[in-house]
């Protein structure tokens, strides 16, 4: 009976442990599925994130050409406002050329060559300042109004007092109050011209605009020392010549 038993519990055994064989397989299956739901997610995270960078990318490349862009209109922008300014200058050079041979000369007093000034005009970089200055002069040489160009100018001086068209606005209200016949106020004006400014290229008239008045007030003496200063410190200039035809007489 022993034997029996014995063989009885070692079918037992034997068949338990292919039961329990299977246990381990489930496991790894689990484990396997585990790792490959873990993959699918970084693989996921990962083309999220180079949506993302290239969305990135894209909306900086669309900053940098929109820079690109606005750097290109400013530079283009100051091109064109140093343009307009320069063209302005050459405007006023010609305007004041003009404006003192043909409009505001008396006829016994030719005009002066200032292109033998010493000193070059001065321009100003301010658009409303040169405006200003433009609309004064465009009165007396567009429109010859020049009862209207007084005040504007008084104007003008009063807006601007250190502008560096102060010497040219002294000179053009002596020059119109001249035509006026108001010698008194002229020569205000041509004094401030002398004695403010002696770099301007309008001393030089000033003083023998001035030096004429003068003789015309019967200050003969002031008279004789401003045309001489203006002979002295201008010799080649028109202004000179006639300031000597006008000692001589």
């Amino acid at each position: 009976m022993k034997p029996k038993i014995i063989l009885a519990a070692m079918i037992l055994s034997g068949s338990t442990q292919v039961l329990a064989a299977p246990a381990p397989v489930s496991e790894a299956a689990s484990s396997q599925s585990s790792i490959e739901k873990r993959l699918a997610s970084l693989e996921n995270m990962m083309q999220s994130r180079n949506l993302l960078q290239v969305e990135l990318q894209q909306q900086l490349n669309l900053l940098q050409d929109e820079v690109s862009q606005i750097r290109g209109v400013t530079e283009e922008q100051s091109y064109k406002l140093e343009k307009v300014l320069q063209r302005q200058r050459e405007l006023y050079q010609e305007i004041e050329n003009r404006v003192s041979q043909a409009y505001t000369q008396p006829a016994a007093t030719p005009a002066t060559d200032y292109t033998q000034s010493s000193d070059a005009q001065t321009y100003s970089s301010d658009l409303s300042e040169n405006e200003a200055y433009e609309r004064a002069v465009a009165l007396i040489m567009k429109d010859k109004r020049y009862d209207q160009a007084i005040p504007e100018f008084q104007t003008f001086l009063t807006t601007y007092p250190n502008s560096v068209y102060a010497s040219n606005a002294h000179y053009w209200l002596g020059q119109l109050l001249t035509i006026k016949n108001d010698g008194v106020k002229a020569s205000e004006h041509f004094k401030v011209v002398v004695n403010e400014f002696p770099n301007s290229n309008k001393r030089p008239d000033a003083m023998l605009k001035l030096g004429t008045l003068l003789q015309e007030q019967g200050l003969n003496q002031e008279a004789q020392k401003i045309l001489g200063d203006l002979i002295n410190q201008y010799p080649s200039t028109t202004a000179a010549k006639l300031a000597t035809e006008r000692l001589a007489n």
